[in-house]
């Protein structure tokens, strides 16, 4: 574990030895003037280039005349990103802090992996953009090495560029297949905002005033705040019943993520899944596994999030971990289930491009060779036990939740009540901010930190984030 140095904060950002970036703090932005403990970032041996872009006054300005009203900002101060290295962001500065978020659980191998960065280099230089009314290499080869890490008879890949467009994808092939409308999706969850995954996304803050048909939302199996705590079967029932007394009796599928990533990451309650897909299929209808957050080996513990409730659906779908940051999306079914599509033209311009899809064969190339896998296992469960131990010193944390590089941590001004802390969280994004550690936040009242960093994260890290989380929720 790394030691904690005593500082009086009175310094400004440095350069580190050795071309390494080191975090310092001011006093008034950490602890009004007075002596603090402060963590010391762990050493990096990269120094960015000297960015003389436009600075983040000018970069607001810009977005609010030009860019849409509806983006958010964290932070009072919202920072301009300028350079990334694996597990490190730099800022127009050149201060280096520690990402906690990777892009939302998005950036798995770290920023800027060599490797990636050079298999996209190498296809943009031969061929950016083909189509696939073309033969390439680069679409087949990936859809190939895709297939392989999944289960049974999930073998034939279809591309899109996001998770929105991969679930609403999945729901169309659903209910091609079945013949059938209504879909079963769970409360809390979260899949997309166009038409159809708007509809099975079930927190209101996600969701427009628009048509949104044939989509049942089940209890959340969540065992911190459902109604039934850890049982799963008690949950599954639930469904049960929206099939028997909501459907005709028959459905198109159901669709549900293995963590409830933007619901603030929630595990599923144990022999939930198992029982939900028993329901579904004997009512006619398919299995959609959403991966967009949990998949690519997050959870550390299997490379996909279903493998850990012992299940295999009928559809997967995946996106952000895919390709380390490039827009890529997939949707994984059988052979069967598959040929619906035939049934008319079905067409992507851009799902499959040949950079995109080098880009994520690399990234695949990454996770095993770096054996990143059982990086997030271990680090994860060393972070999520550090976490643990701060749930008991800090009343503020009512639970601490999740597996792999995939963790949560919420909170509440009351723990019986479990009453949000949602005010409270915003002061201690900020605190951990100016003391070099970006986080992520979510759940239906916005009060979890999600904790979703690049799979190379290291244990020195998971001491220095832990240790700044301490300083910031002291603070409160």
């Amino acid at each position: 574990m790394q030691r904690l140095l005593v500082r009086r904060l009175s310094s400004v950002t440095t350069q580190g030895r050795r071309g390494c970036s080191s975090s310092r703090s001011t006093a008034a932005e950490i602890n009004g003037g007075a002596d603090a403990v402060v963590p010391e970032i762990p050493p990096f041996d990269y120094a960015p280039p000297r960015y003389d872009g436009p600075r983040a006054a000018e970069i607001l300005r810009k977005r609010s005349e030009y860019l849409s009203p509806s983006m958010f900002y964290f932070y009072k101060k919202p920072l301009n990103i300028v350079d990334g290295k694996m597990q490190y962001l730099f800022d127009q500065d050149g201060r280096r802090y520690l990402d906690a978020f990777a892009g939302i659980a998005t950036v798995c191998c770290g920023h800027c992996h060599p490797d990636v960065v050079d298999a996209v280099v190498r296809q943009t230089s031969r061929l950016q953009h083909s189509t696939v009314v073309y033969l390439n290499h680069a679409i087949a080869d990936f859809a190939e090495a895709l297939a392989s890490k999944l289960p049974g008879d999930l073998k034939v890949v279809f591309f899109t560029n996001s998770g929105t467009e991969a679930n609403e994808l999945a729901l169309l092939i659903t209910r091609l297949y079945t013949g059938c409308h209504d879909i079963v999706s769970v409360r809390n969850a979260y899949h997309g905002n166009a038409a159809g995954t708007m509809g099975t996304t079930a927190q209101y803050n996600w969701k427009f005033n628009v048509m949104q048909s044939g989509v049942h939302h089940a209890m959340n199996p969540d065992p911190y705040r459902g109604a039934f705590g850890p049982d799963g079967e008690k949950y599954a029932r639930d469904v049960q019943e929206i099939i028997e007394f909501g459907t005709s009796g028959q459905v198109a599928g159901f669709i549900s993520e293995s963590i409830q990533g933007v619901g603030g990451v929630v595990e599923l309650a144990p022999g939930y899944l198992p029982a939900v897909y028993e329901s579904i299929r004997k009512a006619g209808g398919l299995c959609i596994a959403d991966e967009v957050q949990s998949g690519f080996a997050r959870t550390g513990s299997h490379f996909w999030g279903f493998e850990a409730h012992g299940i295999v659906p009928d559809i997967v779908t995946m996106a952000k971990g895919i390709g380390n940051g490039i827009p890529l999306g997939a949707v994984v079914t059988t052979p069967e289930i598959a040929q619906v599509l035939t049934r008319r033209n079905y067409f992507n311009t851009f799902g499959g491009n040949p950079v995109c899809t080098a880009g994520g064969l690399a990234v695949l190339r990454v996770l095993e060779k770096e054996n990143l896998q059982h990086n997030a296992l271990l680090v994860g469960s060393y972070l999520k036990g550090r976490l643990k131990a701060l749930q008991q010193k800090h009343e503020i944390i009512g639970d601490v939740r999740g597996r792999g590089m995939m963790l949560g941590v919420e909170l509440v001004t009351d723990r019986k009540q479990k009453t949000p802390a949602r005010t409270e969280i915003s002061h201690a994004m900020d605190q951990m901010k100016d003391m070099g550690v970006l986080v992520g936040k979510g759940g239906f009242y916005g009060n979890v930190f999600r904790i979703t960093p690049p799979l190379c994260f290291t244990k020195e890290d998971a001491d220095f984030f832990t240790e700044v989380m301490d300083i910031a929720l002291s603070k409160l």
